[in-house]
């Protein structure tokens, strides 16, 4: 090697490394530009997800309803008396406080239409107190229904409820097998 080729050896490895040098600074000169773009779309994140949060947490106070049943299917009540007397849907309250609500709502449908059926609808609270109401003819087509809770007049604490049960009795339906849905079961303020 003469002393041209081990110059210019030398200014490629130089140049070579400044370039990539120069490359460096170029892209920490971005970062901050980079870093100020990602601060600033945080920022409005952050903004919107804390006005959405702000928002719905006074709709959540302001709501009238609970759902006590949610499910993609209808509840069914699939009854046959044959050997049995009595056929219940069942919905663990796990000490729910309800003492602020006034009254149950749902739907429910019979599928005879030639069947006369009641329904039994009955609150159990922490106490085993126990009261019903009942639904006299279920439609064969949905329909809605409203119990205020002063009808379950032997409860005197909803403070913190067991359970809520639908049933069909033998002794309330004409038929000896049929089926009955319930959906959208909640309570109302």
């Amino acid at each position: 090697m003469n002393k041209k080729e081990i110059y210019e050896h030398l200014a490629n490895i130089y140049l070579d490394a400044s370039l990539k040098s120069s490359k460096k600074k170029r892209n920490l000169s971005l970062s901050p530009r980079i870093m100020y773009t990602a601060m600033a779309l945080s920022a409005v994140l952050l903004l919107g997800v804390g006005s959405f949060a702000v928002f719905n947490r006074g709709a959540k106070s302001n709501s009238s309803q609970l759902a006590l049943f949610l499910h993609h299917d209808a509840a069914k009540i699939n009854f046959n008396f044959d050997p049995a007397k009595k056929e219940t849907f069942t919905i663990n309250l796990k000490q729910l406080n309800l003492s602020k609500y006034k009254a149950l709502a749902f739907s429910s449908r019979k599928t005879n239409p030639r069947d006369t059926i009641f329904l039994r609808v009955e609150f159990v609270n922490r106490f085993d107190e126990k009261s019903e109401v009942y639904i006299k003819d279920v439609s064969n087509k949905w329909r809605d229904h409203q119990i205020d809770f002063a009808k379950f007049a032997k409860l005197v604490d909803w403070h913190q409820m067991k359970s809520l049960a639908f049933s069909v009795e033998e002794w309330n339906a004409r038929e000896k097998s049929g089926i009955v849905y319930l959906d959208n079961i909640r309570v109302i303020k």
